[in-house]
């Protein structure tokens, strides 16, 4: 007997034949939906993708108080891609995670998975993945009493540092630190406590907003960074970082675009030095003749290593994903350098419109893993 393939119907097995399902879900009210979300707009290139590939498409619209009327409606789709920020208006993804969780469980496909994104989505992948040549120098504190022994000292070498929280995005939390002047002072009979006297330069990603704090003072502002297990970042700062990011889009293990973001012109016209990035991006397609040298050094090199640093099959990669990088000091010959800055997994949009053929072709091929694996694992009559 065929199955009914309308969302509202019931059972939990999932879809086993007709056209491939996958929702696309992000956070919004289900009883009243916003008819003007970002999402509906920018999906809509991926959306046509998707059905020109054969997929039937349908949004799913999350909320932690109906994550378990959400469950069972994912459970009647093959798969499920979701735009949800980590951080977003005072909610995260303590809810969100466990049940996707639990829908991938089931045979679902999820894009992405939250165990990919708490394996290459976090902060901690810029540490984990140190021994790559994209590096900056990148330290982890995985308790406030560490941060707390050893942050400070790093600062005495006169270099500005970077710190980001585990998890977050759009700026949130990172902070460019450094000392106000060359030299600082530790009281003597406590020599890892550093003196209310001796000042921090922080300046906050999210805003460019820059001040004066003590030491102690801004250590104590941080701690909050390592509850429910979580840990700080610490990078060099990058001087070059007022020339712009460069953001590579991939599709599982293939770039399908790039963006280039520049910083804020308001930080540059108040004469401040720049951090934040402005939201508007320049989309190019992969084949964009400047970023082919970082393009051979992402596929032959650093995406390889990084896969097997994190123990991660290339299938295992989201459908769409990107990498983020500032230019690093020159080489010997005068070619740029590449610095990670950050990998997002969990939320990235925009991406360039002519990825979305490209993304379409991954998810199709996924959808249909998935159902077959399913339709394998369920018991014959």
């Amino acid at each position: 007997m065929k199955q009914d393939m309308h969302p509202s119907a019931g059972g939990s097995a999932g879809p086993a034949n007709g056209a491939l399902r996958l929702a696309l879900m992000w956070r919004d009210n289900p009883a009243a939906p916003d008819p003007a979300s970002r999402y509906r707009t920018r999906l809509q290139p991926l959306t046509e993708a998707l059905t020109q590939a054969g997929v039937m498409v349908e949004p799913v619209l999350y909320a932690d108080e109906a994550a378990d009327a959400v469950h069972d409606q994912l459970l009647r789709y093959d798969g499920v891609m979701v735009w949800v920020n980590p951080l977003a208006d005072g909610q995260d993804r303590s809810r969100l995670d466990p049940m996707l969780r639990q829908v991938a469980r089931s045979g679902v496909w999820v894009s992405a998975d939250p165990g990919v994104i708490q394996t290459m989505g976090t902060k901690e992948v810029l540490f984990r993945t140190r021994s790559l040549s994209w590096d900056a120098d990148t330290h982890l504190y995985e308790t406030f009493e560490v941060f707390q022994r050893r942050f400070p000292s790093r600062l005495e070498a006169g270099r500005p540092r970077i710190l980001k929280p585990q998890r977050g995005n759009d700026g949130q939390g990172v902070w460019k630190v450094e000392l106000q002047h060359q030299t600082a002072s530790r009281h003597p009979e406590t020599p890892d406590r550093w003196s209310n006297t001796t000042m921090l330069v922080v300046q906050a990603a999210a805003d460019d907003g820059i001040e004066a704090v003590p030491i102690p003072a801004f250590l104590e502002r941080c701690r909050p960074y390592f509850s429910n297990v979580s840990c700080l970042i610490d990078q060099a700062f990058q001087p070059r970082v007022g020339e712009g990011m460069i953001r590579c889009y991939l599709s599982q293990d293939q770039v399908v675009g790039w963006s280039e973001q520049w910083p804020r012109r308001e930080t540059a016209a108040a004469g401040r030095p720049a951090l934040g990035m402005a939201s508007a991006k320049t989309m190019h397609e992969p084949s964009a003749a400047r970023f082919q040298r970082l393009r051979r050094m992402m596929a032959e090199a650093w995406l390889p290593s990084m896969l097997g640093i994190l123990d991660l099959a290339p299938t295992a990669l989201p459908a769409i994903w990107d990498a983020d990088f500032l230019l690093g000091p020159p080489d010997a010959a005068g070619q740029d350098t590449y610095v990670l800055c950050e990998i997002n997994v969990s939320s990235v949009l925009p991406f360039p419109d002519t990825a979305a053929g490209s993304i379409a072709r991954t998810v199709s091929s996924c959808l249909k893993a998935a159902r077959q694996a399913r339709c394998e694992s369920r018991p014959t009559a």
